[in-house]
């Protein structure tokens, strides 16, 4: 998104409490009637006369975990580079074995809906699996003894490392479309809002907003990240990568972009 008239939205909801101390079921706490000893023995005596309650003939069998259900979901534009990733017969249709072995992929990397469609959002994650290894194989982010955020236009990827090793790994984004492209070469944070919305586009919310070009910034977006063929110049982040791209980095920290989006 461009430079934004920025709002402070911080709420804050109503302090905690707690209930008091006194008046615990109709009235303050307080000390009950003291027994007498007659009465305490007379009791204990009733009590050892009474029978045992029987055992339960049989401990009840513990319930069965519910079966997952059934994976149906037809053949992904995907398909056939998802088989391939995960090591299923690559044939590109879907089968009930791909349908399920995707859907543990999701699973296990929180990609909604987790229903083993071989979708973009479940391609461009098995991507960014394998980039992690060595997000800077090509050596064009610069290994400085500081933070410095490494943005590649040409795969989609952000990461943050130091000394030339990752400290926050790589994680998909999206960067500006045609026309609105996000700006390239080095920059360095300099403006931090976490509740940040855009007047200029409707109030879209901009959680976690770190700018480094102008108007442009780093933020999270609270819909699919894959939706849609760009921004408008900021570089989208989903909303946990954003948060945590927030507790990363700090102002002043370099960023450096290079590369160029596909299709701009």
């Amino acid at each position: 998104m461009g430079r934004t008239t920025r709002q402070h939205r911080y709420e804050h909801g109503p302090e905690g409490g707690c209930e008091p101390a006194a008046g615990r079921r109709g009235g303050p706490r307080g000390r009950g009637p003291v027994l007498s000893v007659a009465a305490a023995v007379l009791s204990a005596a009733v009590v050892a006369v009474l029978p045992a309650p029987a055992a339960t003939a049989a401990a009840r069998p513990a319930r069965a975990a519910a079966a997952p259900a059934p994976c149906n979901t037809d053949t992904g534009p995907y398909q056939w580079e998802l088989e391939e990733y995960l090591k299923l017969p690559a044939d590109g249709r879907q089968s009930a074995e791909d349908c399920a072995a995707i859907r543990t992929f999701q699973e296990r990397e929180r990609i909604t809906p987790a229903d083993g469609y071989a979708s973009l959002a479940t391609y461009r994650t098995s991507l960014v699996i394998e980039e992690r290894r060595s997000p800077n194989r090509d050596g064009k982010c610069p290994a400085r003894s500081h933070r410095v955020v490494c943005v590649d236009l040409t795969r989609q990827l952000l990461w943050v490392q130091r000394d030339g090793r990752p400290i926050y790994q790589a994680v998909p984004v999206r960067t500006g479309r045609w026309g609105q492209e996000t700006r390239d070469g080095w920059h360095e944070i300099t403006e931090r809002i976490i509740d940040e919305t855009s007047q200029l586009y409707d109030d879209a919310p901009m959680p976690y907003a770190q700018y480094f070009s102008g108007g442009q910034a780093f933020h999270g977006v609270l819909g699919d990240l894959f939706n849609g063929g760009g921004s408008a110049g900021c570089i989208n982040m989903r909303l946990g990568d954003a948060e945590r791209l927030w507790n990363t980095t700090a102002l002043g920290d370099t960023v450096v972009v290079w590369g160029r989006k596909p299709a701009t």
